[in-house]
């Protein structure tokens, strides 16, 4: 899901509710004057007439509760594919709803509620607030998708009258950027608008010459092996899946439902860590390594005295013998600098690769583990043993890097022994610490260290996280699996 859908989905939510707490301040300062509309005259009892604060404590309650009406109506979704005019219309009928509520509780309740012209004002002008709020981040999307900010470079699988009607229709969402589709029979639907750039074996270079990051199917005479691969490769290559189904199919996986242009698309999804999840964890992991930054600094202060003292070189771990930076490979193959406690003797780093490559346990993995390594210091020993020397990736995790959970952050030259499967670890960033850390740790092969990190990536929820960061904490005081 691209940044700015994310962005503009979120902003939706403050932003209504700011119209709508500016309708009721309006409402409430039109009410006062009792000749707003010329030539009619509506008297103001201004004793029942309640004082700016109390009045301000109801916007805000009911405020919140139509966003709250809002959200279970979907209209925060993040991918937001309804129409302009169908947009609006719930606008309306929603704060129309809202305002019965309301007038709803005051019956039940038999409580006397100041000014029904007051409700009347609240209720035109929140349609005409929010619409208009709706209206201003439409054509800002519109304007962005222009300098190809949000805009998804689309493939199509297929070339019959379905793929004609979808890419007639898709042109009109300025979000969406059709590059072409590719055949899957020798004769093509013969009234074909779409450009046609080659046929499904073509599929690998069409899309990395044309950087593709959405594919739709809209032919299902596929082979099953044909399906397979095609769904294999965009899972492997992280690119989002979709099929427009003339059989209501299901392929093994989560699968989300959703209608662009009139046509149901269903979503293969890898990950409930897409749309709110990914949101929700991001707000999750800034307050939990906010607070442990904070927390820890006096533990920060302790060890990093200790380096100093215990051998010759930096605090950090941040440089290879040759100086150049170590990094490691974060969501989608994006490499960034990586923060560590040195726990080594400083410029020992690549004896793992030349003089200690035979003490290597992990030959028939991707990694590089050297049980009982010599390079390590006393205090680096110590600091292992209790997983402190990872403490720093606490700033990895602020600055949006890696994840407080999640698959193990790996070096670049570990990624390019990866097999194919093992690149579907690079679908999310990876975390401090994970489902493989807290079910064996070092001692796990790397086979099974990836079972469990694919699980982890399909399965994903908050109370997971929760679950395995305690469980960490448990394996820690327990060291088992410590290198």
């Amino acid at each position: 899901m691209k940044k700015s859908e994310i962005i503009f989905g979120i902003a939706r939510i403050p932003i209504d509710l700011g119209m709508t707490l500016l309708a009721f301040l309006l409402a409430y300062q039109m009410r006062q004057y009792s000749d707003f509309i010329p030539g009619v005259y509506f008297p103001v009892d201004l004793f029942s007439f309640p004082n700016f604060y109390s009045f301000l404590y109801l916007a805000m309650v009911a405020s919140v509760a139509l966003i709250f009406i809002f959200g279970i109506n979907q209209m925060y979704s993040l991918r937001n594919n309804l129409r302009f005019s169908s947009e609006l219309i719930k606008v309306v009928f929603l704060v129309s709803a809202w305002i019965m509520l309301i007038i709803a509780y005051y019956f039940v309740t038999r409580e006397l509620f100041f000014s029904r012209l007051v409700l009347g004002y609240i209720w035109i002008l929140a349609i005409l607030l929010i619409s208009f709020s709706r209206i201003m981040m439409r054509f800002l999307q519109r304007y962005l998708c222009r300098f190809n900010i949000g805009k998804r470079r689309v493939l199509i699988i297929g070339a019959n009258s379905i793929t004609n009607r979808l890419y007639l229709k898709l042109k009109k969402f300025p979000s969406y950027y059709l590059v072409g589709c590719l055949t899957i029979s020798e004769k093509p639907f013969a009234e074909i608008s779409c450009k046609v750039l080659g046929s499904l074996k073509d599929l690998e270079t069409t899309i990395q010459k044309n950087k593709i990051e959405e594919v739709i199917q809209t032919q299902t005479n596929l082979s099953e092996a044909q399906t397979e691969n095609l769904i294999n490769f965009c899972r492997e290559n992280h690119i989002i899946y979709h099929f427009v189904p003339d059989i209501l199919q299901m392929h093994r996986a989560q699968v989300d439902v959703f209608n662009v242009a009139q046509l149901p698309l269903i979503t293969l999804k890898t990950t409930p860590l897409d749309g709110w999840g990914k949101v929700l964890k991001r707000l999750f992991d800034l307050i939990m390594s906010g607070v442990l930054l904070i927390f820890l600094l006096p533990i920060f202060l302790i060890i990093a005295i200790g380096i100093k003292l215990d051998s010759r070189g930096p605090i950090l771990f941040t440089k290879k013998d040759d100086g150049s930076p170590v990094n490691r490979v974060g969501r989608f193959g994006q490499l960034f600098k990586f923060y560590k406690f040195r726990t080594m003797r400083d410029k020992t780093d690549n004896l793992r690769y030349t003089t200690l490559s035979k003490l290597n346990h992990r030959k028939d993995s991707p990694l590089v583990k050297i049980k009982n390594d010599p390079r390590i210091t006393i205090l680096g020993r110590f600091l292992r043993r209790w997983s402190l020397d990872e403490l720093p990736q606490l700033w990895n995790v602020v600055r949006g890097e890696m994840s407080l959970v999640g698959p193990r952050a790996h070096l670049p030259e570990e990624v390019e022994r990866y097999e194919k499967h093992h690149r579907f670890l690079l679908s999310i960033k990876p975390g401090i610490t994970g489902l493989a850390q807290v079910n064996g740790r070092s001692d796990l092969d790397f086979e099974k260290e990836a079972r469990l990190d694919t699980y982890y990536i399909e399965n994903w929820s908050l109370f997971l996280d929760i679950k395995i960061l305690f469980r960490t904490l448990l394996v820690v005081i327990g060291g088992k699996g410590a290198d």
